[in-house]
């Protein structure tokens, strides 16, 4: 069996939490020697329990948090990041966590470029807004519709910029709708599938903002792991989609939640929020197939059933 990072010293920023742990965990499986930065801002210490690695209690915007986590490694999966919710009620913060965080990881990884031999960042679909055309393809045109979008493409460009200019060699996935296990709903920043999980099995009703009929694609966690660790190992300067090419509504994943979990909870359509107005959304992962060799292997009805599965026993 390949395995490229076995003996590999891994810095994972945001390590601590939902896709960074389960990225650490994979790697600490195919013995990557892993460093973690997080400053557990939405990151939770309860995802590392029983993994052998370094955590560096610190954040990105801090260079010198940057220089000593960035120290003797050789490849960086760059996942810290304020999420959504928080970057549209405080952008300013959100600039400096995924705008400058960003700039200094790359920064002291140049300073140290002989040592560095990948840097993956990750991005995400909502900088594609509403899309003109779907499936959305990685060079679609970008509607940029919160500060959160707004970074994470500027933080693009820097990546972009970085492996022009100075041959740092990054590549960038665009995550789309990430769920499965470690995604606690007790965490207030979790994702949607978490939500409605915990809502179900409370009985409780499952809020939908709107008439439920938007879309997303969702990706359960294993693969989007995968693909990570699969981008980290082709040239560099290119950027992936990373999802499903399957779009669901959110009244159709509520539906699922209530018929995998048994739940007698009832679907509850509440006001749209501002906060990611997106229509439609589902991307084109064609690129990833044929460059990483990769593709998604659990679909939703069975991601979901491991999540429901996972939160049931952490709630015990």
């Amino acid at each position: 069996m390949d395995m490229p990072f076995k003996r590999k010293r891994v810095l994972v920023t945001g390590g601590a939490g939902f896709i960074g742990s389960n990225l650490v965990r994979r790697l600490v499986e195919e013995g990557a020697i892993v460093k973690i930065l997080d400053n557990f801002f939405t990151g939770q210490k309860e995802n590392l329990v029983d993994l052998n690695v370094e955590v560096i209690q610190g954040d990105v915007e801090n260079i010198d948090d940057v220089n000593k986590a960035v120290e003797g490694v050789e490849i960086v999966f760059h996942l810290a990041a304020r999420n959504i919710i928080v970057s549209t009620r405080e952008p300013y913060k959100d600039f400096l966590t995924n705008v400058l965080g960003t700039f200094n990881i790359l920064q002291a990884c140049l300073e140290k470029k002989s040592q560095i031999e990948k840097i993956v960042y990750a991005s995400s679909v909502s900088i594609y807004g509403n899309a003109k055309y779907l499936p959305i393809n990685e060079d679609d045109s970008k509607t940029i519709l919160n500060p959160y979008a707004a970074s994470k493409l500027a933080a693009e460009s820097y990546c972009s910029a970085f492996f022009e200019t100075y041959g740092l060699p990054v590549n960038i996935v665009r995550y789309s709708n990430v769920y499965g296990p470690y995604q606690r709903p007790s965490n207030p920043y979790c994702g949607v599938i978490s939500k409605f999980i915990s809502w179900a099995l409370s009985g409780e009703p499952i809020l939908v903002y709107g008439d439920g009929e938007q879309t997303r694609d969702f990706t359960y966690i294993d693969d989007a792991v995968e693909a990570t660790l699969k981008v980290a190992t082709v040239m560099p300067g290119l950027v992936f989609n990373i999802g499903t090419g399957i779009e669901t509504s959110i009244n159709k994943l509520a539906q699922l939640v209530i018929e995998i979990t048994g739940s007698k909870s009832q679907i509850l359509h509440i006001e749209k929020r501002d906060i990611d107005d997106v229509r439609r959304r589902v991307v084109n992962i064609e690129f990833a197939r044929r460059i990483l060799r990769w593709g998604p292997k659990v679909d939703l009805y069975q991601g979901l059933r491991n999540t429901i599965e996972w939160i049931k026993r952490e709630s015990r």
